[in-house]
């Protein structure tokens, strides 16, 4: 258990590393064989040790420390994705300026399959910390490895915390690129069959492997 809370706080400094959360924005989950860990609330990066990180089962009962504001929608993609091994929220700054113009995300780029379809959908604002904007993530979430959320930012999942991380920089890198088309015009949007094409082209492709 030591290593994996080790694990998570590594990434959670990575995150901060790569300016995709400042501050005390975002918030990190793994799954654990009694229900995961989370990040705990209010507390800069720099603070965290391996014992903040705070364990909690899916009746939302918590051990030492008070969970991320989150905690809600780490618990509720767990509990409907089984596949899903860790989650991970920022406050990116592409990402998070799509998402308060309430844009999903189209497939200008084929590297939108890596998200599970083609497009990444935005999820409609809820206040933070809410069951119904837990509820508007999992919805949003359907079929998908990463989404935004609405005047939020975004979400990310994977197998692992690597993989949730990988997501997480691939999504604000096409945020970023989507902005920056959307500063010339309207970009050239890929055809459904085009897409299915990435997809089935994406299966046994590296990390992007689909299940």
């Amino acid at each position: 258990m030591i290593l994996l809370r080790e694990h998570l706080l590594a990434v959670t400094r990575k995150l901060s590393e790569a300016g995709l959360n400042r501050g005390t924005s975002g918030n990190v989950c793994v799954r654990v064989a009694e229900g995961f860990l989370v990040t705990p609330s209010g507390m800069s990066v720099e603070a965290m040790t391996p014992h903040d990180m705070v364990q909690m089962d899916f009746n939302g009962q918590h051990g030492k420390g008070k969970p991320s504001s989150e905690w809600r929608f780490h618990r509720d993609i767990l509990a409907a994705r089984p596949e899903v091994g860790a989650v991970i929220h920022t406050h990116s700054m592409f990402t998070t300026t799509l998402a308060c113009l309430r844009r999903d995300i189209p497939p200008f780029h084929y590297m939108i399959a890596l998200a599970g379809g083609d497009s990444i959908r935005c999820a409609p604002y809820a206040l933070f910390g809410s069951q119904a904007l837990s509820d508007a993530a999992v919805s949003a979430l359907h079929s998908r490895k990463a989404c935004l959320l609405a005047n939020h930012g975004m979400v990310a999942l994977g197998r692992d915390l690597d993989e949730a991380f990988a997501v997480t920089v691939e999504v604000e890198a096409l945020c970023e690129q989507y902005w920056r088309a959307l500063q010339v015009g309207e970009p050239a949007l890929l055809s459904a069959q085009e897409m299915a094409e990435v997809m089935e082209q994406f299966k046994g492709y590296g990390r992007w492997k689909q299940e």
